[in-house]
């Protein structure tokens, strides 16, 4: 128990520092875009709970820091429509500050904003570490010969550089795969430097149907990552098209599970997070920042899901104003927002089960009853 301390205290303490970021910049977000539209923001909080501290600024916004760590949130001035409050509360809004009282475009864009800025935090992240420690690669070395593919039956073996396919030359563990898919069932000749040692060695590819169109195999897999140092532009750009790709990824995955092709036990909640940021805190800071990064991604999207209480789920009531000239009736909106939380405590229930299946705590008690 005492040496699983000091991991529980960098878990814990990693677990706080990558919400504390995720969260500040999502509600920065909906804070700056807020102040731009004319809304006046009465209480930007970290946290939930009891304050630790908390301070006034000079436009009257309070800042707070709260013992609860599991988000936070802004309060706008006047978010409530005026027949959900009292008239004491109506007399107290000050005329043209008040959120309600905005047309639908610049309320919009004060809920958007904190989705968009999760993916801008992503963006410069991400360029951020290709700028100071390049851009990671995987380099053309086999990291792992399957067996019985057509890489085994070759001769192929792990730690094996191939430099060049049919004398095209190999940059990446990506060019290999784009040149194999390309000919299925094909006799190539690959030049690969084994042991210090340039050779040629030969190799009919395996075949396999992928959405109805058959694509070349060698059975290899990569592991050796490299790093390209990248200049300022080419990191910015690198920024967002990472970005992008951790998104495509992420809804490629949600669809798998849709769809039944990939297994519901990947999803996690808090449990899982903090978990995966004591392990990623290990490997060190670069590590821990792109872990951030596509943690960033995921806050993002999530919000963006059309779920009345999330962020798109008000996306969603609104763009129903703009096609309607009017509000959503407060019944339907009510009903919405009842649907929405019965959705999200479902799924937090589901990936808490989850996250204690994987901890294996279920796995501990079993073996305490056995």
């Amino acid at each position: 128990m005492i040496h699983a301390f000091p991991d529980l205290l960098r878990t814990g303490a990693a677990f706080v520092a990558v919400l504390g970021v995720l969260v500040f910049v999502h509600e920065f977000g909906h804070y700056i875009v807020a102040r731009w539209c004319g809304v006046h923001v009465e209480v930007f909080s970290i946290g939930f709970g009891k304050s630790i501290t908390e301070w006034t600024d000079s436009v009257g916004t309070k800042w707070k820091l709260s013992w609860l760590p599991l988000g936070g949130y802004v309060k706008l001035h006047g978010q409530e429509q005026p027949h959900d409050v009292s008239e004491e509360v109506r007399a107290s809004w000050i005329p043209g500050k008040t959120f309600h009282d905005k047309p639908v475009l610049p309320r919009a864009l004060v809920v958007a904003a904190g989705p968009a800025a999760n993916f801008l935090l992503a963006s410069v992240l991400f360029a951020g570490l290709f700028l100071t420690v390049g851009r990671p690669v995987t380099e053309p070395v086999v990291g792992e010969v399957l067996p019985d593919g057509a890489a085994a039956r070759a001769g192929l073996m792990a730690e094996d550089r191939i430099e060049a396919i049919g004398g095209q030359s190999i940059g990446t563990f990506e060019d290999i795969q784009h040149i194999v898919v390309a000919h299925p069932g094909e006799r190539l000749v690959l030049t690969i430097l084994r042991d210090r040692k340039q050779m040629e060695l030969p190799i009919v590819t395996g075949s396999r149907e992928v959405k109805g169109r058959t694509v070349g195999m060698l059975g290899i897999s990569g592991s050796k990552v490299g790093y390209v140092p990248t200049g300022l532009l080419e990191s910015l750009t690198g920024g967002f098209v990472q970005t992008w790709k951790v998104t495509a990824d992420t809804f490629g995955g949600i669809a798998q599970m849709l769809n039944g092709s990939r297994g519901t036990e990947e999803l996690g909640g808090p449990l899982r997070i903090a978990q995966l940021s004591g392990q990623v805190a290990k490997l060190g800071f670069g590590s821990l920042i792109s872990f951030i990064a596509v943690l960033s991604v995921n806050l993002g999207l999530i919000n963006l899901f059309p779920i009345p209480v999330l962020d798109g789920g008000h996306l969603l009531f609104y763009f129903c104003e703009a096609i309607r000239g009017r509000p959503l009736p407060a019944k339907a909106q009510e009903y919405g927002f009842r649907a929405g939380i019965a959705v999200l405590a479902t799924l937090f229930l589901f990936a808490t089960w989850n996250d204690l299946t994987n901890i294996g705590l279920f796995r501990w008690v079993a073996s305490l009853i056995g």
